[in-house]
């Protein structure tokens, strides 16, 4: 009964203060810095250093949790405002192209060779299993999914699939198509990422499915004969989307991991120190599949030279790999 007397005294005498902070907080987050007043502006440095005051005390004669736990909150609040950097929204925009977005991916190594196996693995598994026997293909696929490039397919069908003649009425089915890759590949991104939490099982059967998804078109394209053409067609927008399909299965595995093997840390506390570097790296996948949906919808659909295909796939891979892996000098502060 004493401590709870003690609690309340001690909440009653200084909680003005606190209300206080926490109205100018609430205006500076909704508003911005520059929407307080200067009375507000010289008030907010001693209202939080009499904040972090009481959150000293607080802990020291263990005080009522709920109030420990207020005091963290709002002094956690008013941190960023006192000492944080003031940075725009482009400047914070800046900050995760240039530096957060990049160094996350580099930090996931291991969990990207994962991804990478499970996806590639995947192709690989399906395009061999389909060239030794095509009712692999029937196996991993109805009828329907691909709008007719399947093993009965001919030739000169399938050729036709992968060139476009800009007078040609058929072109608009095959920009259907490609939104439909689009969007499939897309949600395989967004669960890869999101199902990681469950120990990574789910985001390794996604990577498996999608890679044995694509490898199967593959194959019957090879099969035909239109292996060479098939790979420009695919890979013009494909480095990019594929690469972002494995970052966002690196992503998964970098909570799955966490989760798994929480070290000291429980299993909750281990996956949201890993969060963040997962969320950025989800956050970036956005950005690869924006730019893979323009190569996908005007690139591939008006290039039909293989040679530049070919080339923008290659100048793809390049600059991906360079933007992620090659050392740069941060900018001093």
């Amino acid at each position: 009964m004493s401590d709870m007397l003690k609690s309340y005294r001690f909440r009653e005498e200084r909680e003005a203060d606190w209300r206080k902070l926490d109205l100018i907080l609430t205006r500076a987050e909704n508003g911005g810095v520059n929407g307080l007043s200067d009375a507000e502006m010289t008030a907010l440095p001693r209202l939080y250093r009499q904040a972090v005051s009481s959150l000293s005390v607080a802990r020291s004669i263990s005080l009522d949790q709920n109030v420990i736990t207020y005091l963290e909150s709002l002094c956690t609040r008013a941190y960023f405002f006192v000492y944080g950097a003031r940075t725009s929204l482009g400047e914070r925009i800046m900050d995760f192209l240039r530096r957060g977005w990049p160094q996350a991916v580099r930090g996931a190594v291991w969990p990207t060779l994962l991804s990478f196996l499970f996806f590639f693995g995947g192709i690989g598994l399906a395009f061999f299993l389909c060239l030794q026997d095509m009712d692999w293909f029937w196996t991993f696929h109805n009828e329907s999914l691909f709008d007719g490039r399947n093993p009965d397919a001919t030739v000169e069908y399938l050729r036709s699939t992968i060139y476009t003649d800009p007078n040609d009425h058929g072109q608009s089915e095959l920009a259907a198509f490609s939104g439909f890759l689009f969007n499939h590949n897309a949600q395989i991104s967004l669960f890869a990422f999101a199902l990681g939490f469950a120990f990574g099982v789910p985001t390794a059967w996604l990577l498996l499915y999608n890679g044995v998804t694509i490898g199967s078109l593959y194959a019957v394209f090879w099969e035909k004969g239109l292996g060479y053409e098939f790979t420009g067609w695919l890979m013009i927008h494909g480095v990019t989307e594929l690469f972002a399909i494995t970052l966002a299965g690196a992503a998964g595995f970098v909570i799955g991991g966490a989760v798994a093997f929480p070290g000291q840390k429980t299993r909750l506390a281990s996956a949201r120190a890993s969060g963040k570097k997962a969320a950025t790296m989800a956050m970036g996948c956005v950005v690869m599949l924006v730019i893979a949906a323009l190569l996908e919808g005007f690139g591939r659909q008006m290039i039909n030279s293989d040679t530049v295909r070919y080339a923008i796939a290659v100048s793809s891979l390049v600059l991906w790999g360079g933007y992620f892996y090659l050392p740069r000098r941060e900018r001093e502060l």
